[in-house]
């Protein structure tokens, strides 16, 4: 390794305001960019928009040699690339996206020592040639993104990152940062276990997104729903997932025949045809992506208004890295979840053919976790944090359904009772719909055949219709008077308490929620004040202008928020425009005229 002269935190603090048009930093990056100038090796778990990317490219600039950047999808590289060159850094990627003739002028910058920042894939540094070539050239760090994907027990394993294993052995003297949005602690520990990162400083920043509204609504006919969310949302950039290829393509084109300018994304469409699509919506000409979890790491965009699950995630973890998509610069995003029970042997139905039990049985917890965080009448943001392990304090989070919305207190004691009596008399052997057929007395085959339509309760809640009950269902399992046990076929249990509840005089109360009318979360308003919509616009066209004639994306130029700044404190001169946060040396100097130049003239015609 390179000698590293000392460096002091005012040099690093100058090189955030001068490069990256930053003031301060946000929670942990300071700390993290410290311990890797020391030469220490680093593991960060920070949410997505948590500024996890300049935690390396700072360190890069201010030490001797390369970092080599580890990101696993090469279209997710260029958007970053394209976003450090903007502030002015020399960097680099290289993937199979380039021809011979690319990947040799790469080679070349770095023989010259030319590059701060090579962004390449875990495939390419599994290439002996390649680490080989590395060994010849002075190296600052090594940022692994994504980190989660070299572990077993993470959502989205991919055994292309277990080759990252010998760069401790290979490179023993290079300090390593490995990064992730979404690691359980087990996970956490597990992927510094296979790295081998020695004697790391850990940092779990908070899991928390205040920004971000989640909002869960039952899902009766999803399209209709998608499109009465959206009128509201007439040229905000949001992304839909679908669970499956097909259902992607309908709702692409059912939106676009609505008048609503979205395009499919999802492995079965050709590489051209995805990358076209990403770019499109990268660039603000398309405003909505519907896409599979195929679309999950692959986006960079920063100015994501929304993000909406059409159908139920697999696993928590993917949901909040999906829904982590949104609201990436800081402002408000709304983040909501269609859940019908209908999805769960869908979802089922794959689970069931995994051959391994082990694997069957975490995929299905997995599972009943999400059911669990979409049916339960507690805090979406308490019920998230909690998965990873973190208690969230305040007792209203004020931005999700259930703490904003209205709710009544009932009693639902009797409901209760005849509900747990039917799964008793049927020897706590049957699951939810079966249970739900007794009470409501359905007059099927199976129950005939097993002679629960002779049992007391059976018929006793016909009054009431299947939402009702599972609605009951949902309040026992989240009260835990009831429990579901056993893998492939779930069966109903009462639990101690639902015993006693059954056969004393106790109460059970459920909170009946009035439905949350989806409503628009917008706020207007900044740091320093109201911000002016019109002048947002104007400056949102100039934007888009400049990043076509860059290529590249809007936001890469400046970030909503920085623009919501500006249409704040309306800057008149340079000097003023570099107090905007996001407006760095490089910036000013190339598009500040620009931004001064149309804040001006509107300045002018409203005066």
């Amino acid at each position: 390794m390179p000698h590293q002269s000392p460096i002091s935190d005012n040099v690093a603090h100058d090189v955030l305001r001068t490069v990256f048009g930053f003031e301060s930093f946000r929670q942990d990056q300071e700390t993290i960019i410290r311990q890797v100038l020391n030469g220490k090796d680093v593991f960060a778990v920070m949410p997505t928009g948590g500024g996890k990317s300049l935690c390396y490219q700072l360190p890069a600039l201010l030490m001797e040699g390369t970092a080599i950047v580890i990101s696993p999808l090469i279209s997710l590289m260029k958007d970053q690339v394209d976003a450090a060159v903007e502030n002015g850094i020399a960097a680099v990627f290289m993937n199979s996206s380039l021809d011979q003739r690319e990947i040799s002028d790469v080679y070349r910058r770095l023989k010259e020592q030319q590059v701060k920042l090579l962004y390449i894939a875990p495939e390419r540094f599994a290439m002996p040639q390649f680490t080989e070539m590395l060994k010849g050239i002075p190296l600052s760090l090594f940022a692994i993104d994504e980190a989660h994907c070299i572990s077993e027990w993470g959502h989205d394993f991919r055994p292309d990152y277990l080759a990252l294993s010998a760069i401790p052995a290979l490179f023993p003297g290079i300090p390593i940062a490995a990064f992730t949005a979404t690691a359980t602690h087990k996970v956490q520990q597990d992927i510094i276990s296979k790295i081998g990162l020695r004697t790391p400083h850990s940092v779990r920043a908070s899991f928390n997104r205040p920004n971000l509204f989640y909002q869960v609504e039952p899902k009766s006919q999803v399209e209709q729903q998608l499109l009465k969310f959206l009128k509201d949302r007439e040229g905000e950039a949001g992304i839909i997932y679908r669970t499956t290829r097909d259902a992607v393509n309908e709702t692409a084109e059912f939106l676009d025949s609505s008048g609503i300018k979205a395009l499919p994304y999802h492995a079965g469409l050709s590489v051209e045809v995805r990358e076209r699509n990403q770019e499109a919506f990268n660039k603000d000409e398309v405003s909505v992506i519907v896409a599979t979890i195929a679309f999950g790491m692959g986006i960079d965009k920063s100015n994501v208004r929304f993000v909406v699950h059409a159908d139920l995630p697999r696993h928590i973890e993917g949901y909040y890295q999906e829904t982590g998509r949104a609201g990436r610069d800081g402002e408000p995003a709304h983040c909501l979840l269609f859940f019908s029970r209908g999805d769960i042997p869908k979802i089922r139905y794959f689970i069931d053919k995994m051959e391994d039990e082990g694997e069957r049985r975490i995929a299905l917890e997995k599972l009943n976790q999400t059911v669990r965080f979409a049916s339960h009448n507690v805090c979406r943001r308490k019920q998230l944090l909690s998965f990873f392990g973190e208690a969230y304090p305040a007792a209203n989070c004020e931005a999700c359904d259930i703490c904003t919305g209205s709710a009544d207190r009932i009693d639902i004691s009797t409901d209760a009772r005849i509900f747990m009596s039917a799964m008793a008399r049927t020897n706590e052997r049957f699951g939810i719909v079966h249970i739900i057929d007794v009470v409501m007395g359905a007059d099927t085959k199976r129950v005939r055949e097993l002679g629960h339509h002779e049992i007391k309760t059976f018929g006793a809640g016909r009054l009431h219709d299947k939402n009702h009950w599972h609605f009951i269902v949902d309040e026992l399992l989240a009260q835990e008077l009831i429990k579901q046990d056993g893998d492939r076929y779930p069966v109903l249990k009462l639990t101690p308490r639902g015993a006693g509840v059954l056969t004393g005089p106790g109460e059970v109360f459920g909170l009946k929620r009035e439905a949350v009318k989806i409503k628009v979360r917008r706020r207007n308003t900044v740091e320093g004040g109201r911000y002016d919509e019109a002048l947002f616009e104007r400056l949102r066209a100039v934007r888009k202008k400049i990043a076509g004639e860059n290529h590249v994306p809007p936001y890469v130029i400046f970030s909503d928020k920085t623009l919501h700044e500006m249409c704040v404190h309306f800057p008149k001169t340079a000097s003023e425009m570099r107090m905007i946060s996001g407006v760095g040396d490089v910036k000013l100097k190339r598009y500040g005229g620009e931004f001064l130049k149309e804040i001006l003239s509107y300045r002018e015609k409203a005066t």
